[in-house]
């Protein structure tokens, strides 16, 4: 497989004024991506740029080095990485940066996500991983969070996430239909 389809810039072209995406997300496999297009599909909501790739923990771990160094280099601010079963690629973005990484268990067949979102939790003091719910509840509110992160400096991020909340709240009936 070609490396061009392995990494995948959304349709928010917006960056920041280094000319940098703000936010990498970044999955194990392909089938990651059916939970992971709700973190890129949130952040574009929100209008913030970010950059998606394919990169195993264990499969290919000199891609994922290159490709998180390069991100960091060119000023991409937080990380946020889904991954399933041994769920290491949260943990080992996290060792290769010092940027925020942003965890997001995948659900999977063998314990309902339980086994990815415990191999995340369970990261040695010093090398910290932000743990979000499994599954698609887990890579919007990555996404969220990292909107909030980026909002403590950006007005414009603020305001839009200020609006997503205020929507978000409006939308919720005060009685069933």
């Amino acid at each position: 497989m070609e490396r061009k389809l392995m990494e995948k810039k959304t349709s928010i072209q917006k960056v920041n004024q280094k000319g940098a995406v703000l936010v990498g997300i970044v999955m194990g496999s392909q089938s990651d991506w059916e939970t992971m297009k709700h973190a890129a599909v949130t952040l574009e909501t929100l209008k913030i740029s970010n950059k998606v790739a394919i990169h195993s923990a264990h499969r290919t771990p000199h891609r994922l080095t290159e490709w998180v160094m390069k991100l960091e280099k060119q000023g991409t601010k937080i990380f946020i990485a889904g991954a399933g079963m041994a769920a290491a690629l949260p943990g080992v973005v996290a060792a290769i940066t010092t940027k925020p990484v942003l965890g997001c268990p995948m659900q999977t067949s063998f314990m309902g996500g339980l086994d990815s979102l415990l191999s995340m939790v369970q990261m040695p003091g010093g090398i910290p991983v932000g743990v979000m719910a499994v599954g698609r509840a887990g890579a919007i509110n990555s996404a969220l969070l990292a909107a909030s992160i980026l909002a403590l400096s950006d007005p414009k991020i603020y305001k839009a996430l200020k609006k997503f909340r205020t929507q978000q709240t409006e939308a919720v009936p005060l009685k069933p239909n």
